[in-house]
């Protein structure tokens, strides 16, 4: 196929409104706030991509974020629209410090670049797309907002919930003790994202498991850098532990490999990308560690973009695509998401298989 440059690289905010604050131990989204580019090649086919801006999470500022994208542009202008690797390679060289940077570009890159070739973006990752059922996150809240959260989503069909907890131990014990009667065998992660301390954990788990309340898996219990917490967390519990926050880089997977600190790690292209995601995938599977694949709050276009990763690969055993559910309108206005969180990609004729306008008025 016939060379074909980026021609133009625009940036534009992404806002919508949020049905409820998004909580978790390390602070809140009170409305969706990020950043959208828009790749234009000389053929005049264009590609999304999203950044999205979680300071709680990253110490990255939207202003700063604009700023990146900004260089990000000027590093991609001009070049040939097939060069994804190399252009991967330079963004993650000048933009380790705000990878949402990496993810955003190399999304926008893809999209454009499946849409010239008439295939969807699965396709880049696999052969096949698989369908993906997501769970759904109850966020950091009171019992009464808790039960409120387990009841509307059980009814809308979500049969696997992750609870947000780091806050106060008691009364998350409490919040999942709920799920014994308002989704009984549902299966339940928890995510303190940091908020506890590894003897803290092991209490969480052992009052549980003495009121006999179901837990599949704890997400990020500690922080980042506290490795031989994580180990020590699963070790003491036996229930298997998933990385996050300290699972950002493909050097950080590495290492919770070599030295055996936890059995499964959570993929977020906001974290490395599309390109470095794919890499962790495989190695976390050549070395049997199990995959979550998650975000931060990203809109579907984000959202999406993960879902084909991990849709096209296959293999991952914890769905965590959620966040459409928490932005008004727009599962109802995806067309390859259901109202119970089931992906199905395999109808997406090219790209993405969306655009800005099919899921926000804003």
């Amino acid at each position: 196929m016939p060379r074909s440059g980026i021609k133009s690289f625009h940036i534009t905010d992404l806002t919508a409104e949020l049905n409820q604050p998004f909580r978790i131990s390390s602070g809140q989204h009170d409305e969706l706030k990020n950043l959208l580019i828009t790749i234009t090649l000389d053929d005049g086919t264009t590609g999304l991509g999203e950044a999205a801006v979680a300071s709680h999470i990253s110490g990255a500022t939207f202003d700063g974020t604009r700023r990146d994208l900004t260089a990000a542009g000027e590093l991609c202008s001009g070049r040939d629209s097939a060069e994804i690797s190399g252009i991967s390679s330079e963004l993650h060289r000048r933009f380790a410090h705000n990878p949402a940077i990496i993810g955003a570009v190399e999304t926008a890159l893809l999209d454009a670049w499946t849409r010239r070739r008439g295939i969807p973006l699965w396709r880049v990752f696999g052969r096949h797309a698989q369908a993906l059922q997501s769970d759904i996150t109850i966020v950091l809240a009171d019992l009464e907002e808790t039960r409120d959260s387990i009841n509307r989503f059980y009814r809308q069909g979500f049969r696997m919930f992750k609870v947000k907890i780091g806050r106060d131990l008691d009364r998350d014990i409490k919040r999942i003790l709920l799920f014994k009667d308002l989704a009984p065998g549902c299966p339940v992660i928890v995510d303190a994202n940091q908020g506890y301390t590894p003897a803290e954990m092991v209490r969480f788990v052992d009052q549980l498991k003495r009121r006999q309340a179901r837990l599949d898996l704890i997400e990020q219990p500690v922080p980042r850098e506290d490795w031989q917490g994580l180990q020590e967390i699963e070790r003491k519990t036996r229930i298997p532990v998933c990385a996050d926050e300290s699972a950002r880089t493909i050097q950080d997977v590495q290492k919770i490999i070599k030295y055996n600190l936890c059995s499964a790690v959570n993929i977020k292209i906001m974290k490395c990308g599309l390109i470095h995601g794919q890499r962790i995938a495989r190695l976390c599977q050549d070395q049997g560690i199990r995959l979550m694949i998650g975000g931060m709050m990203e809109s579907g276009i984000a959202m999406t973009a993960s879902a084909h990763l991990a849709a096209g690969m296959g293999g991952f055993d914890f769905i965590d695509l959620d966040t459409p559910f928490f932005i008004k309108g727009a599962v109802e206005r995806h067309p390859y998401l259901s109202p119970s969180g089931r992906y199905t990609l395999s109808a997406v004729p090219v790209g993405i298989g969306l655009n800005r306008d099919q899921l926000y008025d804003g």
